[in-house]
């Protein structure tokens, strides 16, 4: 199992739009990332600077990169570029974190 981490950010004013939209996510979104190996997927927020911590455990890095070529992750990154910082393919602007520390 890999484990990624990664930051996101919010646009001011957009937190109770951001949770309302991932609760549920699409039905089709959750089948994708499990068939594509994503076996825990948790985002976190802090209300405080609009920043999210997202937390995911893949089966591949294979894997996880291919989601990007799907539909459904098309749509969903359409869906959401208003709420927070993209790239320019509409997905969300990420900033990498390196583990440094696990315990199982």
């Amino acid at each position: 199992m890999i484990r990624k981490a990664f930051l996101m950010k919010l646009h001011h004013g957009n937190q109770e739009e951001y949770q309302q939209r991932h609760n549920p996510i699409w039905k089709a979104l959750e089948d994708t990332l499990k068939t594509h190996g994503v076996n825990h997927y948790s985002i976190f927020l802090n209300r405080q600077t609009d920043e999210l911590f997202a937390y995911v455990e893949i089966e591949s890095e294979q894997l996880w990169n291919q989601i990007a070529d799907t539909e459904v992750c098309r749509h969903w990154w359409d869906y959401m570029k208003p709420l927070m910082l993209t790239n320019p393919d509409n997905s969300p602007f990420t900033i990498a974190l390196d583990e440094v520390f696990h315990l199982d």
